[in-house]
């Protein structure tokens, strides 16, 4: 008996410019009770991909079905700034047209799945971003559905999070659907991956654990590149004959015709060989010239049993130090740099005159309404140029057909690229970096880490990655979790 297929995607085109595709002609389906990866490079329509499914978006053209009768829970990558004000009851009671008289028993059973244990009066904007990532779970999985889409679950989760994301995943028995950047996460309990080609516009479904579906795409691509070196020397071969032989008579010329008839033929079995996600260029963070303590640390807030607790601390950074804050999801770490940086906090002072590069996780310095142009525009230090500028924006990727969107238009990932290509023109003598490795790409990664090594101001980090943490020199510490 076949096994059912609860989502199909039928020779679908979509597109939001017009003539300019995300999807072109894509097919693909999704069996019953699958763990499958949705893959593809920041921008290409993953996030999309999910929209058509929920029916919130209709293919220009082709067919995007979800099998009668099944239901979807999506954790969407983050809370809307909209929602901020509602407390975890009302956020939860918010997607039902007629609240169930049950849903506060339910809302109690979804949290303790995700291990999240928070006042139900709690705003959701006061929850720090692990709190609302695990949230956003819980809001997908109130329902029980048959078919579970994730876009970047672990994102702000810290590894206990996800140790215990991993463990739900692997022990449900419906449909889920994950867009994720972390490979090891992945690695975990994926059965095949869909991958959304950003240059075709094709999607393709591979089987098999994460690490191995990677191989088999890296594989075929070197395939198909050896096989087109191959046919291209036997083309250019004979191109010369048939550039010798046509300059002679009778037979010759025939012959000549013949060839070329063949050359022709062989440029048809070219292979398109799939083009790999493309990488940022290597990039360089100018620092801004500081001499002194530029950041000086003599207390912090922490949570504690959902209280806040302070402790007395003593940390100063100056030039070329670098200080790795730590300590589990809701203890306060985000809320530590966010008060730094807008200097409302008795406890962390930043020395007057430091430009300050924050890298907010929810991209909090990002005016959405404004265009990318102006976005970089903005943050220009002095004796930059706007041709520098679009150098820059270039190498994460930031070209010209997306300067005129405004922020709001862009993938999550992209915006995390533009954050970076803003801290480069920048040139800040203080970096302030909060979950930096959220929503990017797995192959920038490596060339984060080398800018971030390289840069000679002084910095301060958060990231619940360990693989990028272990890429990037740290000399101090500061674990709330310990204090």
């Amino acid at each position: 008996m076949a096994e059912e297929v609860v989502v199909r995607f039928s020779d679908v085109t979509f597109e939001y410019e017009h003539k300019k595709p995300l999807l072109d002609e894509a097919s693909f389906s999704v069996r019953k009770g699958a763990k499958v990866t949705l893959m593809g490079q920041n921008g290409a329509g993953k996030s999309t991909i999910f929209s058509l499914i929920k029916g919130d978006l209709k293919p220009k053209s082709g067919n995007a079905t979800v099998a009668v009768g099944a239901t979807i829970g999506t954790a969407r990558q983050v809370v809307s700034r909209a929602d901020f004000g509602l407390t975890v009851a009302e956020y939860f009671a918010k997607d039902f047209e007629i609240v169930p008289p049950g849903l506060k028993s339910e809302m109690s059973k979804v949290l303790e799945v995700v291990n999240l244990v928070v006042p139900m009066d709690r705003p959701v904007g006061e929850l720090s971003g692990g709190q609302q990532a695990r949230l956003l779970l819980a809001a997908a999985l109130i329902q029980n559905p048959d078919i579970l889409l994730l876009d970047e679950p672990t994102n702000n989760l810290d590894q206990a999070g996800i140790d215990h994301l991993i463990q739900f995943l692997v022990m449900y028995p419906k449909t889920v659907i994950v867009i994720s950047h972390d490979a090891d996460f992945l690695n975990c309990f994926t059965e095949g991956v869909i991958y959304l080609d950003a240059f075709t516009k094709k999607l393709e479904l591979y089987v098999g654990d994460y690490y191995t579906v990677v191989e088999e795409i890296s594989n075929r691509i070197e395939r198909e590149r050896k096989k087109n070196a191959q046919l291209e020397k036997q083309i250019q071969d004979r191109k010369d004959k048939v550039n010798f032989f046509s300059h002679k008579g009778g037979k010759m010329r025939k012959l000549a015709q013949k060839l070329h008839e063949e050359t022709e033929a062989m440029e048809e079995n070219k292979v398109e060989v799939r083009r790999d996600d493309k990488t940022i260029r290597s990039f360089t963070i100018p620092a801004q010239d500081i001499f002194g303590d530029i950041v000086t640390i003599t207390s912090v807030r922490v949570i504690k049993n959902h209280e806040p607790v302070i402790k007395t601390v003593h940390k100063v950074l100056a030039k070329r130090s670098r200080l790795l804050i730590s300590g589990p999801n809701g203890i306060g770490k985000s809320t530590l740099l966010r008060s730094l940086v807008q200097g409302n906090t008795e406890g962390a002072k930043i020395l007057a005159g430091v430009r300050v590069g924050y890298y907010s996780q929810d991209f909090a310095t990002l005016n959405f309404s404004a265009t990318v142009f102006d976005s970089l525009h903005d943050v220009l230090a002095d004796g930059i140029s706007v041709q520098d500028m679009r150098t820059v924006a270039a190498g994460f990727l930031i070209t010209g057909d997306l300067m005129e969107r405004t922020v709001a238009q862009l993938s999550e990932g992209q915006k995390g690229l533009l954050s970076f290509a803003r801290l480069v023109l920048m040139q800040p003598g203080l970096l302030v970096l909060d979950e930096p490795t959220n929503h990017i790409n797995f192959r920038h990664l490596p060339v984060i880490a080398q800018a971030i090594n390289a840069y000679e101001g002084a910095l301060i980090l958060i990231s619940h990655m360990p693989d990028f943490v272990k890429e990037v020199r740290v000399d101090d510490y500061l674990d709330l979790g310990k204090l």
